[in-house]
């Protein structure tokens, strides 16, 4: 892969480790900064991939010369200070999702991207996925006709059952944690990408096993996050989805995602207990008249590299791609900001249906 010219730094090491840093190498742009909260995890990431500076203050690395662009790899309560942060100092930027706390937040920060003319992207590479992105071809091309309903699954669970666990940030709903924001909005993204906007949902979130071990106190305190959602949406444009999703069951059989349309259906089966899509990207589909359903081919052209670090490290490159070319051309990419935005208006609404008991018009979130 040619070299870019974007300098980009990293903010968080988790997953930043794990696929942006090596996603951004791969791709040819210059990591020249990382960033995390811990001294030594800043190092030992820096050490591990020819990094040249490390920081600590998030600000600190915003500030410091040879910097195009920063990827927001932070807990979520993070996200929405640190995009305006980085805004500010004139930065093009990839944001984990679920963009922010509220679509308030997030609404603000698109907008302030915009006006500045700067890139923003959210981090919701499972659109390139290679079976999501045929699936796309496949509707756009007319293969299913109107959608009359599409079912998603995701479930899984802890293999060593429900025994305390120790609390984490993602157990607090406050701070922005949960199963539907952190897998679920991905799907929601696959969605709007796929069938158009959404009108309205009708959702229930769940904890059904939260205790936890308090890492200081060693008590049994209980998760405020939710590890079960079932949604019902219904889009602009007629068609329903309903999405069930739980990290509480254990063993099972991972996701899927089945799609009904008047001309045909299509199907992405996603046997095992992970939720990444499958790098192989199969997909099943049949047409009236067609006896069983069958695989279809995916076309080698949406093959453009392998890349087996990681299952997603190929949807994150190409995702890279997409935000190399934005700043070059002076727009954002989809998954933009403003996608963002529209994903987290249908969780803000899921967790007003939740907890009211009544549908909710997006609309209507405020």
């Amino acid at each position: 892969m040619a070299q870019s010219s974007v300098r980009i730094g990293v903010i968080g090491v988790g997953f930043g480790a794990t696929v942006h840093i090596p996603a951004f190498q791969s791709e040819g742009l210059d990591v020249v900064a990382v960033c995390a909260r811990r001294e030594e995890r800043a190092t030992e990431a820096a050490q591990r991939f020819g990094i040249s500076k490390t920081f600590t203050d998030y600000r600190k690395m915003l500030q410091m010369d040879g910097l195009d662009a920063v990827s927001i790899v932070s807990p979520v309560a993070n996200h929405y200070q640190m995009t305006m942060e980085a805004l500010d100092a004139g930065k093009h930027i990839i944001c984990e999702k679920p963009f922010t706390l509220n679509q308030s937040e997030a609404r603000e920060a698109w907008q302030k991207a915009e006006d500045a003319g700067l890139t923003g992207m959210i981090a919701h590479e499972f659109r390139f996925a290679l079976g999501r992105m045929r699936v796309k071809e496949l509707i756009d091309e007319g293969y299913i006709g109107q959608l009359h309903m599409a079912l998603l699954k995701l479930v899984t669970g802890p293999r060593g059952g429900f025994h305390a666990r120790p609390l984490s940030g993602g157990d607090d709903a406050s701070s922005g944690g949960g199963f539907l924001g952190g897998l679920g909005s991905h799907y929601i993204d696959c969605l709007r990408h796929w069938f158009g906007e959404v009108e309205s949902v009708s959702g229930q979130l769940d904890t059904p096993f939260g205790d936890r071990i308090h890492p200081n106190s060693g008590e049994t305190v209980q998760a405020t996050s939710d590890d079960t959602f079932h949604i019902a949406l219904r889009f602009v444009n007629g068609g329903r989805a309903m999405m069930t999703g739980t990290n509480a069951a254990p063993f099972g059989p991972g996701g899927g995602i089945e799609i009904f349309g008047r001309d045909g259906t299509l199907v992405t089966p996603h046997a095992g207990l992970g939720f990444n899509p499958p790098p192989l990207g199969k997909i099943l589909g049949a047409k009236p008249g067609d006896d069983a359903l069958s695989e279809l081919p995916i076309p080698d052209r949406l093959r453009p590299f392998s890349d087996d670090r990681d299952d997603r490290m190929m949807p994150f490159r190409l995702l890279t791609r997409e935000f190399v070319r934005g700043i070059e051309e002076g727009i954002s990419p989809a998954p933009s900001f403003e996608d963002g935005y529209r994903c987290q208006q249908i969780l803000d609404a899921v967790h007003e249906s939740s907890e009211s008991g009544r549908v909710v018009r997006i609309q209507d979130v405020e």
